[in-house]
């Protein structure tokens, strides 16, 4: 909710409060007001007070947390309204009880009513300003992690593309063309906080076709994908953690297994590879911890993410898609 809305939302809340506790007062006690009370005299005052409540005493009192002395204030001011009005107005004669027992909730009614709203709207703003500080701190840490991703992404190709520069010169064009495209959606289309998942699945596609390149006769891939269609959205660069990370800690004549299947929604990505466990170091892991993070920050419980690590090394991540 921004300002304006509450600005009107509050403005109703008061004109509707007033509307009401005119009609109760003239109409319900209508003989005993219009003959023997001026109500007008007395109903300027209980505005006057509520409304330096509202701007003046209440911001005050809570901004310096003196609750217990906003409390004395408020009963004071009540107790000489309801004494100025039966004495100086009314000249009813009435004794201090007496005047208290009939007059005292025609303003503490108000003044509670009004203050329970002012904390009440202060309350939301106060949440709102929260959720967009979090937000924004959410949205830079998205930004930080894909920082730290698109890099290492664009290094390996960079570094296929070198090296069939010297041995397979001729192949360099369609390298250079399929570079092209996943640069495009790395600088661009990856600010957004989802794509569509058939850009994604394409980026991976050209990712797998430069590593089958990179690590011919050394690493054999076993890439399948299925979709019951492609029209869905997903967080960008996910996958390609897990898939890297694979590559990455892969022996030499290993089989690198990467299975993604989406159905009804629901997106399914396994990666399977052989490894070392005793060449994983914890600067390996940031990768992983990375795309933790994110998930967490996007999917929160609409995902999971299983790690294994007995013979082989299995990243199963399931994502409930947009």
């Amino acid at each position: 909710m921004n300002f304006f809305s509450y600005r009107i939302s509050k403005i109703l809340i008061h004109i509707l409060f007033w509307a009401l506790f005119i009609f109760v007062s003239l109409f319900y006690f209508s003989h005993y007001y219009w003959t023997e009370n001026p109500f007008l005299q007395y109903l300027s005052i209980l505005v006057t007070i509520v409304y330096v409540n509202d701007f003046v005493l209440l911001p005050f009192f809570e901004k310096k947390k003196w609750y217990t002395l906003y409390i004395l204030v408020i009963t004071l001011i009540s107790f000489f309204a309801t004494q100025l009005y039966c004495n100086v107005f009314a000249q009813c004669g009435c004794s201090v009880v007496k005047c208290l027992s009939d007059y005292v909730w025609q303003t503490i009614v108000p003044i509670i009513f009004f203050s329970f709203i002012w904390m009440l709207f202060r309350y939301l703003k106060k949440k709102d300003e929260v959720e967009a500080i979090e937000r924004k701190h959410t949205e830079m840490e998205l930004k930080f992690l894909k920082s730290q991703i698109n890099p290492h992404v664009l290094f390996n190709n960079l570094n296929t593309i070198y090296s069939y520069s010297l041995e397979k010169p001729g192949q360099v064009p369609d390298l250079i063309l399929m570079l092209s495209n996943n640069l495009k959606h790395v600088l661009y289309e990856s600010n957004a906080t989802f794509v569509m998942l058939e850009k994604e699945l394409t980026f991976i596609d050209n990712y797998i076709k430069f590593q089958e390149i990179r690590t011919e006769g050394i690493k054999t891939i076993e890439y399948t994908k299925q979709t019951d269609r492609t029209n869905y959205e997903v967080a960008p660069l996910l996958l390609i953690t897990i898939i890297e990370n694979a590559f990455k800690h892969s022996i030499i004549d290993s089989i690198i297994d990467l299975h993604i299947n989406v159905q009804n929604g629901e997106l399914e990505c396994v990666c399977t590879n052989e490894f070392d466990p005793t060449k994983e170091t914890e600067e390996d892991k940031i990768g992983l911890q990375n795309l933790k993070k994110r998930l967490e920050l996007i999917y929160k419980d609409k995902y999971e993410l299983m790690i294994a690590a007995d013979e082989k090394y299995c990243v199963t991540l399931k994502l409930q898609l947009s």
